[in-house]
């Protein structure tokens, strides 16, 4: 059973950084996207930045320039770095992982991390 494990969330001040960590435990097979999503009170959960299987990254046009989506040559590690943080940015942010099991596409959800930025 593959599971998703975030790290890194905290408070910090309008202008500031976090970097936001997602690991993978358990058999991903063959990756086909990975990612991370945020979810703020009453909105649906939307995209932050995501790398697809060959490396290609895609950002809500809310955070291009100011964040940036990485992994570690395993790619059983992703990080979301987050530069210039707005209030706006304040949500709960969840990893995630789209992965061909054998039998069919499965997906992942971290448990969510919450992102405060106070202005």
């Amino acid at each position: 059973q593959v599971q998703l494990v975030e790290s890194g969330g905290g408070l910090v001040q309008a202008g500031g950084s976090l970097t936001l960590s997602c690991t993978a435990s358990g058999s991903t097979g063959n990756i086909n996207r990975m990612g991370w999503y945020r979810q703020t009170p009453g909105k649906e959960r939307e995209l932050a930045a995501s790398l697809n299987r060959g490396g290609d990254s895609e950002y809500a046009r809310s955070v291009q320039g100011r964040f940036t989506i990485s992994r570690d040559n395993a790619k059983t590690t992703w990080y979301l770095q987050m530069n210039s943080l707005e209030p706006e940015d304040t949500a709960v942010y969840y990893c995630y992982l789209r992965y061909w099991s054998g039998f069919g596409y499965r997906e992942r959800w971290g448990q969510g991390t919450q992102v405060t930025v106070s202005a």
